[in-house]
């Protein structure tokens, strides 16, 4: 049987990556000098409690090789051939962990593949991948079908201010100061697995609407989707933006999250994700 792998940005719930057997490999967090697993011996709440008590804003790292080289194993003696999916490369190692990994555990059947995505978008290739395992598809069948969504697929978030991804140096320095200065909301995109800042709106309430007509270009209105909502700490705001995507969109699933902190480091609070793709 195949078995997936993945890594903690994922954003799928702990309900969905039970159903599924999933093993997840968890982003490290470090505050200084202590370092926790991401939803391991830290969760949400305590790593934002940590951030203004400490008021310090923490780094992230990826999973070592060692943890996937021992799960390899594992399910590898089990019987299993494995499919590792990751978030995006072109911002994180795990990838790269992932497939230096491989090498070092020659006996296992693993194919790594990369979302180019973060959050939801890499957890809906994910369940994508669960599903069609679980009806009986090959690796090959599954790894097109993922391939076709990472193509295809559109993400888009607003963060209510640039200065976690300044610091964290996921955007330039110049955008995060014009934006600062102006007291505008940014639109960053993922494209080819790169977050590139688009545009500056005015408002965060245009803002959102925003995240809506850039969907709408990639989507279109008539063909089903699937999507997904992200939020960091920013529940009312989610909803809303969800109940909005439904009635707009014609989807046939939809999914809400609450942004994991390993990405929370880089966004910081109030970040509104909206990402989907044609089914």
């Amino acid at each position: 049987m195949i078995k997936i792998v993945t890594d903690s940005t994922n954003n799928l719930s702990e309900d969905v990556l039970k159903r599924y057997d999933i093993r997840v490999a968890p982003i490290s967090i470090q505050f200084g000098d202590e370092t926790y697993e991401e939803e391991i011996d830290i969760d949400r709440d305590t790593f934002y409690r940590k951030i203004d008590e400490m008021g310090i804003l923490p780094t992230s790292a990826q999973p070592t090789p060692a943890w996937f080289t021992k799960h390899y194993t594992e399910l590898t003696e089990q019987g299993h051939s494995i499919l590792a999916i990751t978030i995006t490369s072109k911002h994180s190692g795990t990838y790269e962990s992932a497939v230096l990994a491989k090498s070092m555990v020659p006996q296992a059947d693993v194919e790594v593949f990369d979302s180019l995505s973060i959050s939801l978008g890499t957890g809906w290739m994910v369940l994508e991948a669960a599903r069609a395992i679980e009806e009986g598809q090959d690796r090959q069948q599954i790894l097109r079908r993922l391939e076709g969504i990472r193509d295809r697929h559109t993400f888009v978030f607003t963060p209510a201010t640039l200065r976690y991804l300044q610091m964290s140096g996921r955007v330039g320095t110049l955008q995060g100061a014009l934006a600062s200065l102006l007291s505008v909301k940014p639109i960053i995109t993922l494209e080819d697995g790169v977050l590139e800042a688009r545009e500056n709106i005015r408002t965060r309430g245009k803002a959102t609407d925003r995240l809506i007509s850039f969907t709408e270009e990639t989507l279109g209105l008539t063909d089903p989707v699937n999507l997904a909502v992200v939020h960091a700490r920013a529940p009312e705001e989610g909803q809303a933006l969800l109940e909005r995507a439904k009635s707009h969109f014609n989807c046939k699933e939809i999914m809400i999250a609450d942004l994991v902190a390993s990405l929370a480091v880089h966004g910081g609070p109030g970040v509104l994700m909206l990402t989907g793709y044609k089914v």
